[in-house]
């Protein structure tokens, strides 16, 4: 097996790489390398044209349905206008699917347009500046504080680089690279600190290295890689869908083959052959066109638009309509740390000093020693404004400073620097001279270990003494309490000398050093996170922290925002990517739900743990605003980037973004995710136990060789109560207590929850109550003693009543099990309005000149009251039904 480049020798690279660290390649050499490896770019998978995309929207089995029914529609039964509103509904959802998925593809764009433009080379001995497209494995590239690195590097030389790789590998502060051997097996991509990755910032220093890795061979090159070939996975709501569309396809086509069956035997010899067929593939094509719910997906669609436009009231941008619906049904939220939990921005929390620990928010005096060294030991850039600029670890011991009442600018100016040692990573420390009055002060900090070797002294309360073993052994232990919390801890150190140094060395100038005071930093947790983790924990959701950054630090940070249970173990609940990579996935698929903190991972690692959830059966979303979390946003059942912070690759990975960064805003989009549910759900339970009801009244009539509603009269029901009162229950608002439910799960679906119970009694009811009402309607009325019209009164009767009776029932849907007697229940005004304005078009059909049209008769009003009497009795069973549902699941 090939060793790794971060284990091999400067001179083993050049030699397998045929490039020399001193006159790099030649330009001959680098035209033939460009002509073989391709451009230092990222390649996409071949897009499929808009019009092949457009032909894949009409591949789903509902959507199939659909065109059938739209058809028959209008051939056969000539109701072409209801053909039409089938077919609009069908080419607005190809549309949006069309668009939905070219918006998708953006991630992968977004990845290509991150290269830098140009960087430094040297080719034959000189130095070059080249398009960053045209390097090549072998060549030396130049790096300084400012690039983007453009090629992934093993590095060579090194003077004080720090490299920024957030967006790659989630560490939250800049790693310090150095050039030297690691001879670990198998080297986690944070800690690989000899190489650099393309597409990460170089925050100080300067170093030179070889290319090893262009285009799709880099570490950012496989994550493209990754996200070309990621499947698309099917949201719940659309398996839901297409699992709906099968059942009531095979249901109608099999209750319509009877009917037609029956209704030829029952009727032969009423008419002629050829009219009674006729007539009775009519009835049977009605029925089918009424008991497909086909104004389903548009009031599907039309819920999500109106979901996503609440959420986006909340900060919460969809991208994609059916995530709202996915949000709803998550079982695991796995959160990226830095960024999305944490505020990605190093923060002093606790500062050591005269002894003694000290919290942030005590006041410091500007002359604390301390305090002066932190701000005189750092090269941070202050602009007008007083933004910062520079290695956060610096700007984090500014801000602090500035928070402090400090005037910075004015301590620099008044003691500026005339000399300096700067950073390196072998003996840690950094070092300034400067004017102090007519003498000057050394400014020393960095690690807290190395700074002790050359302290000789310690202040405390003002009083310079001998630093005593027991005084280092108290530093010392400070400094082990303030790291096992998660800070990252620096050393403070000053002298006072009478002139400046003629040779800065860390042999003069670091040496025989007055202990000053220890300060501990960390990228701390959002304040509103912990609250957000707990209500998520409340309604049953499990937050998984999965991050670049050390083991300890994010234990530290799980453990502070709850997701890590105060007792709990914390050498099983966390995991680092190597560990991760040890276990099979059938052992980790087994054994996922024992994590709950994942550090030091890769892309691949998070893509894997999604997965694994996944096979649980968990509905898994993922957070995240890197490079390295563009992969598992893709592969996760809803991905969420962030808006603020967020790379443009994550964000167009992801099916979410959240405007403002803030985790609490991902649990207030659950909440509305379940309310979309729930609307749905309504909506469906509305819908098909509305049309069980007209099936099973036409089913009975034919057995029983009643008259039949005519197909007119079965399609104007249809239009008059499958339309607004069901888009009006999309809009009802979140029921008290939703978030206090565990989440559904993958395996439910809109038939859960005694769904499809109340879908198949409520439409037996409808069916009886329409039967009832048209056997009253032989024996009632103006009519009694003429047959033919006591018939007509009474089909006249079933028809206004299975429309009256559907209208009165879309008030039991509001509320599955619970009763409608509460205010909640009149409280959506669009709801009201649609209920009034579809009772007074069905209505409508007793004007005298519309009777005809819908061939009905003119009631009276004892025919009137019959059937408000059956309408009042759908709402007063259903509730004494709900009444023994809720009562028995008390029990």
């Amino acid at each position: 097996m090939k060793e790794k480049y971060y284990a091999q020798d400067i001179s083993q690279i050049e030699k397998e790489l045929h490039t020399s660290l001193d006159n790099g390649l030649s330009d001959d050499e680098a035209k033939k390398r460009l002509a073989s490896e391709g451009p230092n770019s990222l390649a996409s998978k071949k897009k499929r044209s808009m019009f092949m995309r457009f032909i894949d929207q009409f591949k789903d089995f509902m959507i199939i349905v659909l065109i059938v029914a739209a058809v028959l529609s209008g051939v056969v039964a000539n109701e072409w206008t209801d053909a039409a509103i089938i077919m609009i509904v069908v080419l607005l959802n190809a549309i949006l699917g069309v668009i939905q998925e070219a918006r998708s593809e953006a991630a992968i764009d977004a990845l290509k347009e991150m290269s830098t433009p140009n960087a430094h080379v040297r080719r034959g001995g000189a130095i070059l500046e080249i398009p960053s497209t045209d390097i090549v494995p072998g060549d030396v590239v130049l790096l300084e504080a400012g690039d983007v690195v453009p090629a992934d590097m093993r590095l060579a030389k090194t003077a004080s680089l720090k490299v920024e790789e957030s967006a790659l590998t989630g560490e939250s502060v800049p790693v310090e690279k150095d050039s030297d051997i690691l001879k670990a097996d198998d080297v986690a991509l944070g800690d690989r600190v000899n190489m650099a990755y393309a597409n990460t910032n170089v925050t100080y220093g300067r170093a030179e290295g070889i290319v090893v890795g262009t285009g799709m061979k880099t570490e950012v090159g496989k994550i493209a890689t990754m996200l070309n070939n990621a499947d698309e996975t099917a949201t719940p709501l659309k398996e839901n869908l297409n699992q709906l569309g099968k059942t009531l396809t095979i249901m109608i086509l099999a209750i319509c083959v009877i009917v037609f069956v029956v209704g030829m035997f029952t009727k032969q010899g009423s008419e002629p052959t050829n009219k009674l067929i006729i007539d009775m593939f009519l009835v049977a094509v009605s029925l089918a066109v009424a008991a497909i719910p086909e104004g389903l997906p548009a009031i599907v669609t039309i819920i999500l638009a109106l979901g996503t436009q609440t959420m986006a009231k909340h900060r919460a941008i969809v991208r994609k309509l059916p995530a709202v619906e996915t949000l709803g049904a998550t079982d695991i939220i796995c959160s990226d740390k830095t960024g999305t939990l944490t505020q990605n921005q190093m923060t002093v929390e606790k500062v050591y000093y005269d002894g003694e620990l000290h919290n942030d928010e005590e006041a410091v005096k500007v002359d604390n020693p301390a305090m002066m060294a932190m701000i005189l030991a750092n090269d941070t850039k202050i602009e007008d404004g007083g933004r910062l600029l520079g290695d956060p670890t610096e700007t984090a011991l500014i801000q602090y400073a500035f928070d402090q009442n400090v005037k910075v600018e004015d301590l620099l100016k008044k003691d500026s620097r005339v000399q300096e040692v700067p950073f390196d990573s072998e003996r840690k420390l950094m070092s300034t001279v400067n004017h102090y009055g007519d003498k000057f002060f050394v400014a020393v900090k960095g690690a807290p270990d190395e700074l002790l070797k050359r302290v000789t002294k310690i202040e405390k309360k003002g009083q310079v003494t001998p630093v005593s073993d027991s005084e280092k052994e108290n530093i010392l232990a400070s400094n082990k309490n303030m790291a096992e919390q998660a800070l990252r801890v620096l050393g403070l150190a000053y002298k006072i000398v009478d002139k400046a140094y003629d040779d800065p060395t860390t042999n003069n100038v670091e040496q025989d050093l007055i202990f000053a005071g220890l300060v501990g930093m960390i990228d701390p947790e959002r304040p509103e996170a912990k609250a957000a983790v707990a209500e998520a924990k409340s309604a049953g959701i499990r937050t998984v922290m999965i991050t670049g950054d050390h083991q300890i630090t994010a234990a530290a940070i799980a453990s502070r925002l709850g997701i890590l249970e105060t007792g709990s173990d914390k050498d099983k609940s966390v995991i680092t990517g190597a560990e991760l990579d040890k276990l099979s996935d059938d052992y980790f698929n087994k054994h996922v739900q024992d994590y709950s903190v994942y550090a030091r991972v890769s892309p691949e690692n998070k893509v894997r743990i999604v997965k694994a959830w996944q096979a649980n059966n968990k509905i898994v979303a993922m957070t995240g605003d890197g490079v390295n979390d563009a992969p598992s946003l893709k592969q996760a059942d809803i991905g969420i980037g962030m808006g603020i912070t967020g790379t443009e690759v994550s964000k167009g990975a992801a099916d979410m973004v959240l405007a403002d960064d803030n985790f609490a805003t991902i649990v207030e989009a659950i909440k509305q995710g379940r309310k979309v549910f729930a609307n749905i759900q309504k909506a469906i339970l509305y819908l098909m136990s509305c049309n069980v009801g007209e099936v099973l009244t036409v089913f009975m009539m034919t057995m029983l060789g009643w008259d039949i509603l005519m197909p007119v009269q079965l399609l104007w029901i249809n239009l008059v109560t499958d339309t607004l009162p069901a888009i009006a229950l999309g809009v009802e608002p979140v029921e008290p207590g939703i978030m206090k439910k565990k989440p559904r799960g993958r395996k439910s679906n809109f038939f859960s929850g005694g769904v499809a119970s109340s879908i198949i009694y409520q439409g037996i009811l409808e069916g009886i109550l329409v039967l009832g009402a048209y056997q009253f309607g032989l024996h009632v009325g103006p009519h009694v003693g003429n047959a033919a019209m006591q018939h007509a009164d009474a089909l006249t009767m079933a028809f206004l009543t299975l429309g009256l009776i559907q209208l009165f029932h879309a008030f039991n849907s509001k509320f599955i099990h619970k009763s409608i007697f509460r205010g909640q229940t009149f409280e959506n005004k669009w709801f009201n309005g649609a209920i009034i304005i579809s009772a007074l078009v069905m209505a409508a059909v007793e004007i005298p000149f519309l009777t005809k049209i819908f061939d009905v008769t003119e009631l009276d009003g004892m025919q009137w009251l019959v059937v408000i009497i059956a309408g009042l009795l759908m709402i007063i069973i259903v509730e004494i039904v709900k009444f023994f549902e809720r009562r028995t699941a008390r029990k």
